[in-house]
């Protein structure tokens, strides 16, 4: 009976003596952070990992805009707006077949097909032409998602007129990229950035979740003034949001916001100023964010509803004053 306890007795030995000299010598990851300026606005990564990756994170960068860069003339998007034989990639046919997803779910606020329109108003990648509603009207044919399709691993047009504006999911697409390269590379703890969309996994260096702010849209064309309207906490997902309080423009007196209305044509005018979405990814936060802009608040908060895999938080302006409500399941931080 002794010798059993003898052995079990050494075996502890031994395990304690290789968690000693052997684990507690591992070498220990770090926690490396990379920013700079992309796709015309800032990016901030934070990761933990063994080395730097930057090498890595531009190479992604590089990757995606060669995809879908409307403002890279040889990038794939942009030969498919000028009607191009062109191969598409993986990340183009990604976003495409989640923009469809979305512009269904959403009965058409979301559409990538909007591009005409967004040129015509001045927010888009091509000059500001003069507005008239018979311009507006001779476009609205040329907007439809149901109108544009992959068939053969080619983009097929009811009209070769027709063109795609990835604005309003690309960011959002560009973090679960770059978060999705930190994981190929062993990273399991990140917060991927780009111009405000966000990305997270697992935890800070404090070992706490990674903490978020959503801005008061404080109206901004120079997006340099920033305001914390509230905090969340997230260990995973994607994050974004979209707003008419820094894209936009003032001609005549009147205000003309970058969310165009792909039904009607026009600028949206409504009392909802900004709409932050979760989502499992960032691209699909991104696109519900675009379409909550379109539809306005109430609309919004019945596709949080509808939609169980997303949640919503919406600041919108009563007679002059910001309030907010967000959908059942948004995480509320109460202290900031």
């Amino acid at each position: 009976m002794k010798k059993p306890k003898l052995v079990f007795a050494v075996a502890l030995i031994c395990l304690a003596v290789y968690m000693l000299f052997f684990v507690d010598r591992a070498p220990k990851k770090e926690y490396f952070m990379d920013s700079g300026y992309v796709f015309g606005t800032t990016y901030h990564i934070t990761y933990e990992a063994d080395s730097s990756l930057t090498n890595a994170i531009r190479a992604s960068f590089q990757r995606f805009d060669a995809s879908l860069s409307m403002f890279n003339p040889k990038s794939v998007i942009a030969s498919v707006n000028r009607n191009d034989s062109v191969t598409l990639d993986s990340l183009f046919l990604n976003v495409f077949h989640k923009a469809t997803e979305v512009s269904a779910a959403t009965n058409g606020a979301f559409d990538m097909t909007v591009a005409p329109l967004v040129n015509l108003w001045g927010f888009g990648f091509k000059e500001k032409a003069q507005v008239t509603a018979a311009r507006v009207d001779s476009l609205l044919p040329l907007v439809g998602y149901q109108k544009m399709r992959i068939e053969n691993n080619r983009v097929v047009k009811q009209n070769p007129q027709m063109m795609i504006d990835a604005s309003a999911i690309a960011k959002g697409y560009a973090c679960d990229v770059v978060a999705e390269e930190l994981a190929r590379h062993g990273a399991k703890n990140y917060i991927v950035e780009i111009g405000g969309e966000v990305v997270v996994e697992g935890q800070n260096a404090k070992g706490k979740p990674w903490r978020v702010g959503i801005n008061k849209p404080v109206e901004d064309s120079t997006s340099t003034v920033s305001e914390i309207e509230q905090v969340v906490e997230l260990t995973r997902g994607g994050m974004a949001t979209s707003g008419n309080y820094r894209n936009f423009y003032v001609e005549n007196g009147k205000k003309y916001s970058h969310t165009i209305d792909p039904k009607s044509g026009y600028p949206v005018q409504h009392s909802l100023l900004s709409a932050t979405i979760l989502a499992h990814d960032c691209m699909t936060a991104d696109a519900y964010a675009t379409a909550c802009m379109v539809v306005g608040l109430e609309q919004s908060l019945e596709l949080c509803r509808v939609h169980p895999d997303i949640e919503g938080y919406f600041i919108y302006d009563d007679q002059g004053t910001l309030k907010t409500v967000w959908s059942d399941g948004f995480p509320i931080r109460q202290d900031k």
